[in-house]
């Protein structure tokens, strides 16, 4: 395929040695998209060429420009601007790139290249059900494993689901003492709705217990240890630790139905796994490791009998690895979970960790623990760090119950894309299961887009009402541009005009070149997507594709075009437009409707 930039390299190279008689570097060459209040589409940085030329940027940047337009087909004109040289690409290569991408069915993705990875997301604990967090933990995840694959990894998906530790013993314990043999039957809960529900139970009394110890002149910090509550959740702990019978078949009965709800959010969410992991199968090989490491001298063991490891040479701290009682912690299970993925899947070259922003200290002392223990991958290793996510009415706490809950989220915004569609009468002609098909692809599209729009590593606010606007950055906006393309191209055929790229065509539009010009980018913006990974720039470069066909659709009258060959690219050409919106949206995890 056609590749502008590279064939312009070419032809700059061999201006260099014509008109200054130098063998440059093509790294010197930074040819960057053209500022939208100059005409062009590419720009090439002169200033560091100056040395080469012997000219000053703005003269290096006239003699280039000159020869480029003389000697090569690709540029029609130039213009120099402090030493920025913008070059306008000749109509005939645009055409010719536009037959390229037309005739490629998989435009923009590149074939397998024998790179694995892994990516983890979700990752949750099984004593409450998914929450907002969890949602832009999971789409980002999910969306920058679609887009290394699209850059040619092979990906594994995976979790790591936190069944086991003392907040699983919380909601285990307060079940016992007040459930009264409450099920997900009985309640008429999804069953991790039921199992957090005792969450907030056994934190409200654990609360009273220690508000009674301080009046009865405990301090504070002695009350939370010797809460009764608390204690029994840790000797609940302990004896799961050791196998007793009864505490694990309470353990296994309250995971079930937390393992039915999360599938089912899973499934409302649009993502998957390929392969599931369990800390409490992962934990005890982490142990193993601890203590083959604290033989070998590179741990150490504490008068109380804990384990720790000394990380101050690399800038870090002293880490706990086992508790005085041999239970293990989350860093013993992480360094488990990491070793066994590497036995389970030897040829990966990267582990990628999607994991709030709050454990980056975490991660670095997993990484070095297993760099210090010996296992080279370890450096490799990779923490997908993603800010907090706000609703317009604060901040979230599970123990509180105040969390905003993952499935009432989502529904919330099925109801509000009903109610926006059914007002804007977007929904004639559709049967019952399409218009709620709509609904949903609208409001996950809505909430996927507006989460995955902002980097991640920033801490964003969630704004529902913004979020499934028609108009501005958003996913119904560009869902319904998509949808307006697909009406575009029924009526076309029903009018019996054949999309097609004809070299007969000599001449675009101003809106096509600028359409085109973005449409060429999608393959530098997968890979850019991919090596940062940010979906953000996916979102941000389909919604400007959007944007700039609506513009296009808006100044020119399609069907009113007597020119059969201009009539024939500009249905192809929306055809293009269309697939590229649809891979990228896909890309994010979204659906784009063909009618609305």
């Amino acid at each position: 395929m056609l590749n502008i930039e590279k064939e312009l390299k070419k032809f700059t190279l061999s201006a260099f040695e014509e008109l200054f008689d130098q063998k440059i570097e093509e790294d010197l060459l930074n040819f960057q998209p053209t500022r939208k209040e100059f005409e062009g589409s590419h720009t090439l940085v002169c200033f560091p060429l100056g040395r080469f030329s012997k000219l000053n940027p703005e003269q290096t940047g006239e003699k280039l420009g000159s020869y480029l337009k003389e000697k090569t087909s690709l540029v029609a004109n130039y213009n120099v601007v402090k030493g920025f040289l913008n070059l306008s690409i000749s109509d005939a290569i645009w055409i010719q790139l536009a037959a390229d991408i037309y005739s490629t069915s998989s435009y923009g993705f590149k074939k397998p290249d024998g790179r694995e990875v892994m990516v983890e997301y979700s990752s949750p604990n099984t004593n409450k059900p998914l929450h907002l967090g969890h949602l832009r933990n999971n789409f980002l995840g999910y969306s920058v494993s679609e887009i290394l694959k699209a850059n040619g990894n092979t990906v594994h998906k995976v979790q790591i689901i936190n069944d086991r530790g003392i907040h699983i013993c919380k909601s285990m314990v307060a079940w016992q003492k007040f459930g009264e043999g409450e099920t997900p039957e009985s309640a008429g809960m999804k069953g991790d709705k039921l199992v957090g529900k005792y969450y907030v139970i056994f934190d409200q009394k654990y609360k009273e217990q220690i508000k009674a110890l301080v009046e009865e002149g405990k301090a504070q910090e002695e009350a939370e240890k010797i809460a009764p509550i608390m204690l029994e959740a840790q000797e609940m702990l302990l004896k799961w630790e050791q196998n007793e019978a009864e505490v694990v078949a309470l353990w296994e009965k309250m995971n079930s139905w937390v393992y039915k709800g999360f599938d089912a959010t899973y499934r409302t969410m649009g993502v998957d796994f390929d392969k599931l992991y369990y800390e409490s199968q992962t934990y005890s090989l982490g142990k193993q490791e601890v203590l083959k490491a604290l033989d070998q001298g590179l741990l150490f063991k504490k008068e109380d009998g804990s384990i720790w490891i000394d990380l101050k040479e690399e800038g870090l701290d002293e880490k706990l690895l086992l508790r005085k009682d041999g239970t293990s912690v989350y860093m013993t299970q992480d360094i488990g979970t990491a070793i066994l993925r590497y036995r389970d899947f030897p040829s990966i070259s990267q582990q990628i960790y999607t994991v709030g922003n709050e454990q980056e200290y975490h991660f670095k002392v997993l990484f070095t623990i297993l760099d210090k223990m010996g296992y080279e991958w370890a450096k490799s290793c990779y923490h997908l760090a993603y800010g907090m996510v706000d609703l317009p009415s604060g901040k979230m706490k599970s123990r509180e119950g105040t969390v905003v809950d993952a499935d009432d989220l989502m529904q919330d915004m099925f109801d509000t894309a009903r109610q926006r569609t059914d007002e804007l009468g977007k929904i004639e002609g559709f049967t019952s299961e399409e218009a709620e098909k709509l609904y949903k692809d609208l409001g996950l599209g809505a909430l996927k887009y507006y989460l995955l729009r902002v980097d991640p590593v920033k801490r964003m606010l969630f704004n529902p009402e913004e979020s499934i606007d028609f108009q501005g950055n958003t996913g119904p906006f560009i869902q319904y541009v998509h949808a307006r393309i697909c009406a575009l191209l029924r009526k076309a055929k029903q009018l019996g005009v054949t999309p097609e790229v004809s070299t007969d065509l000599n001449q675009l539009e101003p809106s096509e070149l600028f359409v085109m010009n973005l449409l060429q980018d999608f393959p530098s913006k997968i890979e850019e997507a991919a090596n940062a990974y940010a979906p953000s720039v996916i979102a941000n470069y389909v919604y400007e594709l959007a944007k700039a066909y609506n513009r296009f659709y808006s100044e020119v009258s399609i069907f009113n075009e007597e020119d059969k060959a201009a009539l024939a690219f500009r249905i192809a050409f929306s055809e293009m437009v269309a697939r590229v919106i649809k891979a990228s949206m896909q890309l994010l995890g979204i659906n784009v409707p063909e009618k609305m």
